[in-house]
């Protein structure tokens, strides 16, 4: 079963209703207790780094999320927080993956960075398995993580930065499956089959 990391920061709700439209059992983790039981978890996320930072190391699973080798999506915050630091409230990370985030130039276009774009340089990997250039998802970031060995995808707004990361058992998406529509749910399908059908997404 999925566990749904439930905590200051997560936009659960949508979430949970996403995984509902794809029939997959999941349930709410609060605690490393409780994410021990999982198959695999996603970590969600929407507002301040800083505060969710907090959020996660009030309960210990910012330290669970360190050690775990089970397989884990961090989505937008979610995935910001993989990273060793942010420029937002100078946020510690959890330093899965190197690098640091900064902010969009508020000089050069309009921040936050709001709505479709599409994915470029893509790599090779299950969560991206039947994606096309031509797909558009849902962004909603004033902070960006750069591009580096670990992404997957990138995309541009102002500059090029990473939409997609993976480390590991970790893998970040910067945008909003659970908000993206059908090419969203595609991406969640491509999670869950990597968690419970691995022969399908690499074959």
């Amino acid at each position: 079963m999925i566990a749904i990391i439930k905590y200051k920061a997560g936009n659960t709700a949508s979430v949970a209703n996403a995984l509902d439209r794809l029939g997959a059992k999941f349930y709410f983790a609060e605690t490393p207790e409780e994410l021990e039981t999982a198959k695999a978890v996603i970590f969600p996320g929407v507002g301040h780094a800083s505060s969710a930072m907090q959020s996660l190391e009030e309960k210990g699973v910012d330290e669970w999320l360190k050690k775990t080798k089970k397989p884990v999506l961090g989505i937008c915050v979610g995935m910001q927080l993989l990273f060793e630091s942010s420029s937002e409230g100078d946020t510690v990370g959890l330093g899965i993956i190197p690098g640091a985030l900064k902010k969009f130039d508020e000089k050069e276009a309009k921040v936050p960075h709001m709505g479709w774009n599409k994915l470029q340089d893509t790599q090779k990997h299950p969560i991206l398995r039947n994606l096309i250039a031509k797909h558009y998802l849902y962004f909603v970031h004033s902070y960006y993580a750069p591009v580096s060995k670990h992404t997957l995808a990138s995309c541009n707004y102002i500059n090029d930065f990473s939409a997609i990361v993976a480390k590991d058992n970790f893998i970040g998406v910067q945008f909003h499956p659970e908000k993206s529509g059908s090419v969203g749910s595609l991406i969640l399908q491509n999670f869950l089959d990597l968690v419970y059908s691995p022969e399908k997404v690499t074959s």
